[in-house]
């Protein structure tokens, strides 16, 4: 789907090793990628591996034999450019301008062609902290190339402190958004509703359900990637560039949601019906009870309608649907009930803890679009297409 070009960039850091699975999940979503390293990088990276991993050759050299002048080439085929990591001495080359090598001489053009420009710089803490480099950095950023900042973490070095390079994911997550976004959606905001909630028993144990979550992390990172200011209402613990909001129950979910501004708000969440009437605050001993033992159940709030009850003009809401039988008119009826703009239906047997789905949307107006059998990740781009203006 993706058809991308990715001129990827690599300097003499340790963190360099990191990159091997970068180029592998743009590899693995069909990213078409191309490395150029500095000379120092070689001692961290192979070119063996590098080509291996990539099906293309390797730039280093900027002044070897060839047909056309590689810098201006590799401009031209790339749709980004990505340095990672970058070094401190790399970052001071490209804040001043120099072009001493091939990776230097393809930033200042890739620079002048307007295209997105994103680095994700690896250094010692003292050398981060230095006022020169962060005077580099917010130099490079005013001439409008996107940082990952580095993490905090035990370094190479062997010290303590800032200086990591950024969570691979992180990076290959904002190069998808830098790609992909759309700067008119910039300012609206998208809100989403993820994972199964958990309802306590006792002080160790508590009811959930089946849901992995997968759909509506996928949703949340379309959203990310097309521009859109996207934050979580999660109970499920991962890494993105987002904010991620997060709570067990449904009361603690609808609390948190009611908190939040949203021009769209998607309920992918498979939030319980139910909760224990009265939980114990420690955990229930089996010598302590007899061969049977009842909970009391009582109904927890239906979010999607509470929020909805209060929804302005220029807000919609999207909710989903969960049947095993009569889904297209379950999801009719839920769709009037709750005052939504739109809901997805999904069938039991398709949309449970697995890597691939189908969906129904039926919108307000009636009209009914159905999306067949594939991954989530594209289910999830579909959906934003049809509920998003």
């Amino acid at each position: 789907m993706n058809n991308k070009n990715i001129l990827l960039g690599i300097t003499s850091s340790i963190a360099a090793y990191k990159i091997y699975e970068l180029i592998r999940l743009y590899k693995k979503n069909n990213f078409n990628v191309k490395v150029v390293v500095s000379n120092n990088a070689l001692n961290f990276v192979s070119p063996l591996v590098l080509e291996t991993l990539t099906n293309e050759k390797v730039y280093c050299n900027q002044f070897e034999p060839r047909v056309e002048v590689e810098h201006i080439g590799l401009v031209d085929w790339a749709d980004i450019f990505v340095i990672a990591p970058i070094s401190a001495n790399t970052i001071s080359k490209c804040a001043q301008g120099f072009a001493d090598n091939l990776l230097t001489s393809i930033f200042c053009a890739f620079l002048g062609s307007k295209k997105p420009v994103f680095l994700a710089p690896a250094m010692n803490k003292d050398m981060y902290n230095n006022p020169i480099i962060k005077e580099n950095i917010l130099k490079l950023k005013n001439m409008g190339c996107d940082f990952i900042d580095c993490e905090t973490g035990f370094l190479a070095c062997g010290t303590q402190g800032v200086g990591r390079l950024a969570d691979i994911e992180l990076i290959y997550q904002k190069t998808k958004r830098l790609i992909y976004q759309n700067k008119a959606n910039n300012n609206k905001k998208v809100l989403i509703s993820v994972g199964g909630t958990k309802e306590k028993i006792d002080s160790v144990r508590y009811i959930s359900n089946y849901s992995s979550g997968k759909m509506g992390i996928a949703i949340a990172d379309w959203a990310y990637n097309l521009g859109y200011d996207v934050a979580i209402v999660s109970t499920i613990d991962f890494k993105r560039n987002y904010p991620i909001l997060k709570v067990d129950s449904a009361i603690e979910m609808l609390e948190e949601l009611s908190n939040q501004k949203f021009d769209y708000l998607i309920m992918a969440a498979a939030v319980g019906d139910f909760r224990v009437e009265d939980v114990s605050e420690y955990k229930i001993s089996k010598e302590n009870i007899g061969d049977c033992f009842e909970l009391k159940l009582v109904k927890n709030p239906d979010i999607v309608k509470t929020i909805a009850k209060n929804k302005k003009e220029n807000q919609k809401i999207i909710g989903f649907c969960l049947a095993d039988k009569e889904l297209i008119n379950c999801a009719q009826n839920k769709l009037i009930d709750k005052n939504l703009d739109y809901i997805v239906a999904n069938d039991v047997k398709t949309a449970l803890n697995t890597d691939k789905n189908k969906v129904t949307i039926i919108e307000k107006s009636g009209r009914i679009i159905n999306i067949d059998l594939d991954f989530k990740d594209n289910i999830a781009k579909k959906i934003l297409e049809v509920v998003c203006d």
